[in-house]
């Protein structure tokens, strides 16, 4: 929503809560719901410290991007796929996974075949390089997902888990309403 006032990737909650009453005071006046702004502006701001941390700390030392990451990772549980289910799977525009497959098949993880009986379909699937990669890389990663919630207890954890559920079920399902067709 708002630029904290100090530069650089780490923040504390005192800058977050300074930023939330920064907001407050500049739009206070109209009638607003800034709980849910400030909890929709929060998951960003965590989905984006987590992502940057984890491409620096973790993904960068096998050359993966958070998307290049989540592609293996979904390949490696549910195996080969067609690129539209892939793209889903991944929360990406076909647009997007068809540039960060041609990353990953150069760097020798995937690789895309077409079937014969369906020159249109196109098929993703790991190389026994992928997989390593992946299966190596997990367990850093999963450690790297352990430190980031080390200030959450696991009953925390997984309320969280449940509470961020539901916002996904919501935004997925479009339960969510536009404001200008309710006005």
């Amino acid at each position: 929503m708002a630029a904290s006032k100090r530069t650089g990737d780490a923040r504390s909650d005192e800058d977050l809560l300074q930023v939330e009453r920064d907001v407050r005071a500049r739009i206070g006046h109209r009638a607003l719901e800034f709980d849910a702004m400030q909890a929709i502006s929060n998951i960003y701001r965590a989905a984006t410290a987590v992502r940057r941390r984890a491409e620096r700390e973790v993904l960068g030392e096998a050359g993966l991007s958070w998307g290049g990451f989540t592609i293996l990772w979904v390949l490696w549980i549910w195996g080969g796929m067609e690129t539209s289910r892939l793209a889903s799977e991944c929360g990406l525009a076909k647009g997007t996974l068809t540039g960060m497959l041609t990353t990953l098949e150069a760097q020798g993880l995937v690789t895309r075949t077409r079937p014969d009986a369906d020159r249109r379909r196109m098929l993703v699937r790991l190389t026994p390089r992928g997989t390593r990669t992946i299966s190596r890389l997990f367990t850093r990663f999963n450690a790297f997902e352990s430190a980031m919630c080390d200030g959450l207890s696991g009953s925390e954890q997984r309320t969280l888990a449940a509470l961020l559920r539901r916002i996904v079920d919501t935004a997925d399902d479009g339960r969510a309403t536009d404001p200008a067709a309710a006005g």
